[in-house]
């Protein structure tokens, strides 16, 4: 009726505040206007060359990327780089688990840039098998070093390639060098198969070591004795100290049982608190030593022409393998093949000759 007014009740509903987007427009076109155009190979040459990091950064990830596209950029770039590297000094760093490593790159690094120098460390961090992740923590782990001017961290993850280290860490050493970095440290995830690739990639290689109860030879590999450069015993500072005074000798009697060295260079053993800065200087005075040492005597150059034919080589077993199991008539082959042996009617040997048979035959036709 006329003049009524409408009654509330509890089921009323108010119109409320009216909700915004659920997009938020302006950021999204903010964005947009943010993205930037992926630079060329050239751009990214040019960049690095005149010591942009960022730049440096962007060019180590076209190198590390599997698209057949930017590997075709990633090639030409090396090959812009290429004349501009070969003059750092390449140095590859390993250890049992909690030697200390990151903490000796970071006292070590900060020496070197306070002598003048400029450092990239490429850290090789472990890839899960699983779930193909990695840690990648050496910038949280080095925080001081990480944040001078004058030093370029990068943490790969190994992906599972040649025992951790990356098949692209030879290619960003190229870059770096290029960038003007004139010391190159490599660490590695810990004492296994990864040293085998890293000692074919540097010119010195120094193992960490911790000082224990007398049974260090027990818990290492003598094939990584073998090829080390130097040993150095960190963590040398407290009621530690005696214990690795007694490690450093006998780890150079134990050096001194193997085979003369194709350098013609004696592996020293030395000492060091990395967490309180003793020893550091003498480590890199010894590093020194062996790099003069190595120059004149002609066996660096000779090093280095045998590390890049291995590289060749294993460049072109990598290429072979990829071509046999992405090629689409030899997956099939190979799920006949794998059948096959788990049924008992081939043995490995005669399923992995059929199929570089059945290869050959395919790349013939």
């Amino acid at each position: 009726m006329p003049g009524t007014e409408k009654k509330k009740t509890a089921l009323s509903v108010s119109e409320g505040v009216q909700q915004p987007d659920s997009i938020n427009q302006e950021a999204v076109d903010q964005l947009k206007k943010a993205k930037k155009k992926l630079p060329t190979a050239h751009e990214l040459y040019l960049g690095l060359r005149s010591g942009d990091i960022s730049m440096l950064g962007q060019a180590i990830t076209l190198v590390e990327s599997s698209l057949e596209t930017h590997q075709e950029a990633a090639q030409d770039l090396i090959s812009s780089c290429l004349p501009h590297s070969g003059n750092a000094f390449r140095v590859g760093i390993t250890g049992v688990p909690g030697a200390g490593k990151s903490t000796f790159i970071e006292a070590l690094g900060l020496h070197i840039i306070q002598k003048g120098g400029k450092l990239a460390v490429l850290a090789i961090d472990p890839s899960s098998e699983r779930s193909k992740g990695s840690i990648l923590g050496d910038k949280t782990r080095m925080e001081e070093l990480a944040g001078s001017p004058l030093a370029f961290i990068r943490p790969s993850p190994s992906r599972g390639t040649l025992g951790g280290v990356t098949r692209k860490t030879r290619e960003t050493i190229i870059l770096c060098e290029a960038a003007g970095f004139d010391t190159i440290f490599i660490e590695t995830v810990g004492v296994g198969q990864s040293e085998t690739a890293v000692h074919s990639m540097v010119d010195f290689f120094l193992l960490i070591m911790l000082a224990g109860a007398g049974d260090e030879l027990q818990g290492i590999k003598r094939g990584i004795m073998e090829m080390a450069d130097a040993i150095v015993i960190n963590k040398a500072d407290g009621n530690n100290i005696r214990k690795a005074q007694r490690a450093q000798a006998e780890f150079a009697n134990a050096l001194h049982l193997f085979p003369p060295y194709p350098s013609g260079w004696t592996p020293l053993v030395k000492t060091c608190s990395s967490l309180y800065n003793k020893g550091i200087s003498e480590v890199w005075d010894m590093a020194m030593e062996y790099h003069a040492f190595v120059s004149e005597n002609g066996f660096l150059v000779k090093k280095r022409q045998e590390q890049s034919s291995f590289w060749m080589h294993e460049t072109i077993k990598d290429g072979i393998y990829n071509q046999v199991f992405n090629d689409p008539f030899m997956k099939a082959e190979l799920e006949l093949h794998e059948k096959a042996i788990s049924e008992g009617h081939m043995t490995s040997f005669m399923a992995a000759t059929s199929i570089l048979n059945k290869y050959k035959s395919k790349v013939k036709s």
